[in-house]
């Protein structure tokens, strides 16, 4: 039977119309579509259509001849004739399963749009989303956005919030933030009650564009509406977005009504609101956070465990930071490399450098893999240890022989540290090579040489390296104008100095509180002291704030040059201001002082030191007790 059916399907076929131009054209094709048809039909049962065969499970299975005929002809009057042939009824199964097929989505559209235009029959929501996802799949966004309009438009179309809400996430993925809005709105006034999930679906694609303030809104609406109450998820973008914000106490007011409301927290909720709490500088309040977490059966992930090794190590709180690396194992948490990194990182700082390079030692046995970031902290721990240049330079060879490729910022770290050890020929031959990898110029490395070349002296070689910095990145950045500033003003050359802060601002390159420093203590060192607060006042009037240093800058200029009296008045306003003398400003009066010959004054002054804990400078100490002695000679 299967091999005579061709036959009786060709010739229904011919008895379909007796049209020249058809006859003609079912010649051409005859032979193919027999070859197309020689794979055995598959077996069906039909079953009753419903009127809504979206939601029903079908027993039709799509003849797969007619995939093949698909295939090989595209949509067009052979596609069309093989539609007749296998008795195929046009309706929204058959639309649907077209979608789901292999075919070119060309094909299904030209398909979708003959489907159309069929007596009897008109598309639904579920023939819409099938076409609209398999565009989606392709990226052809801008013939999906015409679907979705032509499907919100279309009155016998009812979208389901379900539908909805996977609309709105993937015109999020499009980057079509401003339709997926409208959409959200305009189906909403065709009765459509959004769920969590459709408002979930809108809040989630507003955080990944950075749309923090809208989330808010939305959930302001949400809470209003009455029917569609927040969840879980809802409750973690939230909390999120305030997170991002800044708004501590509004994002920590959500996890409170959570728990009110009897929802239990995730385990991601609970680690946004722990790094919270470490950036307020509150540990205690992100290990109670800890405690109750684990009180709530909420099971602490590598997250977590990262952000409370990471919050107590910046605390400078090493010990505990340590004491959790170890629970985190115990309680079957493996670390990942950048829980080691962390620790790798805090320990260098601490001093602990052989407990961080047995850390390291120890990550294979963890299956930890290290990244560039781990080497490029051992080295920095290195530099900082003062280890030997030998040592380091082995550390660095051991990355390569890993097959890790430095980074810039590990060029920047050895050029730093070789600077800051006086091997200068040394730092310029790495930031030789950096140009010969073809990385870009690392204005942190530049910093670095310019600073050690100005400190050595060589002027010439330093506004050299300048220039190649702003003729390669086309501009500088403001450290480095400040590097630059600070050098020509220790080298007399003020008025060098003083253009180059003005170029800055042609430039566009904002001046900080760096800069201002440099330029206030050129001006500072060449007695120019009412040139210096002026510049101090120009600082404040542009929105950058004096540091302590700016203030000190200031003090030195006039212990020396205004007599140990107005330093005296400038100490005492500074105690009464936002920023408080630290022990180089009474240093520096003491100093003064000692030169004056105001030795009661100065005893005075090292009385209140001692109170507040501040050492005395031993060259200021020594000059004092020097003048005592000389006054007892007389």
């Amino acid at each position: 039977m299967a091999r005579r059916a061709p036959r009786c399907l060709l010739a229904a076929a011919r008895g379909i119309s007796s049209s020249p131009h058809l006859s003609r054209r079912l010649k051409q094709t005859e032979n193919e579509i027999v070859q197309m048809f020689r794979s055995p039909a598959p077996q069906r049962v039909d079953a009753v259509v419903t009127t809504s065969p979206r939601y029903t499970n079908s027993v039709r299975v799509l003849d797969e001849r007619f995939i093949r005929i698909l295939k090989i002809f595209k949509w067009g009057p052979d596609a069309e004739k093989a539609l007749e042939v296998l008795m195929l009824r046009v309706d929204h199964w058959l639309v649907r399963e077209v979608m789901k097929t292999d075919v070119g989505v060309n094909v299904k559209m030209q398909f979708f749009r003959w489907a159309a235009k069929k007596r009897n029959y008109e598309h639904d929501t579920s023939t819409y989303m099938a076409l609209i996802r398999c565009l989606e799949l392709v990226e052809q966004y801008g013939e999906m956005w015409k679907m979705i309009q032509e499907m919100v438009r279309n009155p016998i179309c009812t979208v389901t919030p379900m539908e909805l809400s996977e609309v709105i996430r993937m015109l999020g993925n499009a980057k079509m933030i401003g339709k997926a809005i409208t959409i959200f709105y305009h189906i909403k006034t065709r009765k459509c009650q959004p769920t969590a999930q459709a408002y979930n679906s809108m809040i989630i694609m507003l955080m990944h564009e950075g749309k923090y303030d809208k989330v808010h809104e939305l959930y302001n609406e949400m809470s209003n509406e009455g029917h569609c109450f927040p969840d879980t998820v809802t409750y973690s973008a939230l909390i999120s977005a305030f997170c991002k914000l800044g708004r501590q106490d509004s994002a920590i007011r959500l996890l409170n009504e959570m728990k009110e409301n009897r929802m239990q927290p995730t385990a991601k909720i609970y680690t946004m609101i722990m790094s919270l709490f470490f950036k307020m500088d509150n540990a205690h309040g992100a290990l109670s956070l800890f405690e109750e977490m684990k009180h709530m059966y909420c099971r602490p992930d590598v997250f977590t465990y990262t952000e409370l090794i990471r919050g107590l190590g910046k605390a400078g709180r090493i010990d505990e930071a340590y004491h959790f690396f170890h629970e985190m194992q115990q309680e079957g948490c493996r670390p990942d490399t950048v829980v080691m990194n962390n620790m790798i990182n805090f320990l260098g700082k601490a001093g602990h450098l052989d407990d961080a390079i047995k850390l390291f030692d120890e990550m294979a046995t963890l299956r930890c893999i290290p990244s560039v970031v781990t080497y490029n902290t051992i080295i920095k721990a290195l530099f900082e240890s003062k280890a030997c240049v030998s040592e380091v330079l082995s550390w660095f060879e051991r990355m390569k022989g890993s097959g890790i490729a430095p980074s810039p910022f590990t060029y920047s770290i050895l050029i730093d540290g070789f600077c800051k050890t006086n091997r200068i020929e040394k730092a310029m031959i790495l930031l030789e090579e950096m140009d010969e990898k073809g990385f870009p110029p690392c204005p942190a490395a530049y910093c670095s040489l310019i600073d050690a070349l100005g400190k050595a002296k060589r002027y010439d070689l330093a506004s050299e390296l300048f220039q190649e910095l702003k003729e390669n990145c086309g501009s500088s950045s403001a450290r480095v104008y400040a590097v630059m500033i600070k050098h020509l003003g220790k080298a007399g050359r003020l008025d060098d100095a003083i253009d180059l802060f003005d170029e800055m601002n042609k430039l566009g390159c904002t001046p900080n509180v760096y800069a201002y420093n440099a330029l206030m203590s050129g001006l500072a060192r060449a007695s120019m002291l009412d040139e210096a607060l002026t510049t101090m006042r120009k600082m404040q009037e542009h929105g950058c704030l004096p540091d302590i240093n700016s203030y000190n800058i200031i003090l030195n200029g006039l212990a020396k040059t205004g007599g140990p009296h107005r330093a005296m008045e400038m100490l005492s306003n500074m105690k009464h201001s936002a920023i408080k003398p630290d022990a180089v400003s009474y240093n520096t009066v003491l100093g003064a002082l000692s030169h004056a010959g105001m030795f009661e004054e100065a005893a005075n002054l090292m009385k209140e030191m001692n109170a507040l804990g501040f050492d005395y400078d031993l060259i200021t100490y020594s000059s004092i007790l020097e003048a005592i002695g000389k006054v007892d000679q007389e």
